[in-house]
């Protein structure tokens, strides 16, 4: 008689597949908490954790993936990167506003170690680089005023 805990994690693919798409949606939501984490701390990244929760989603579940597309705080942000769009200035100057209040605090009033306080400056100075450094994303005025004029008709 077969045990049937040992045939689980047997040969069987459609056993193996439930289990990839269930590691997957788990990893991608954890990407997606990350990020979102990312978006309040200063030193962890966000867009690559979106980048790797709807590469996750994509791979595991269609809901998923569509939920964090057209989720209307994450969705445009990854598309237009994901598209090489790049990010909005209003984000651009919104993440080096918040980075640097951040960093900066941290570094005056909580840490006393000098070589750390350079270190989080540096920390600060190449993020704010990296930042400048991508494509930004134009939104067409055009576009935007026949949507709204197609709202009030």
């Amino acid at each position: 008689m077969k045990n049937k805990y040992l045939s689980f994690f047997g040969n069987n693919g459609k056993n193996r597949k439930s289990i990839y798409k269930v590691v997957m949606v788990i990893c991608g939501t954890l990407s997606v908490i990350l990020g979102i984490l990312g978006m309040l701390l200063p030193l962890l990244p966000t867009t690559p954790f979106l980048l790797l929760a709807a590469y996750c989603y994509a791979k595991s579940s269609k809901y998923l993936h569509n939920a964090l597309l057209n989720n209307r705080w994450f969705g445009p942000y990854i598309k237009n990167y994901c598209d090489g769009k790049g990010i909005t200035i209003k984000h651009k100057i919104y993440t080096i506003v918040f980075l640097w209040l951040s960093i900066g605090y941290t570094a005056i009033f909580v840490v006393s170690l000098i070589w750390l306080k350079l270190l989080l400056f540096a920390i600060a100075v190449g993020v704010t680089a990296h930042i400048i450094s991508i494509d930004t994303y134009k939104i067409d005025k055009e576009k935007i005023d026949d949507k709204l004029h197609l709202n009030e008709t």
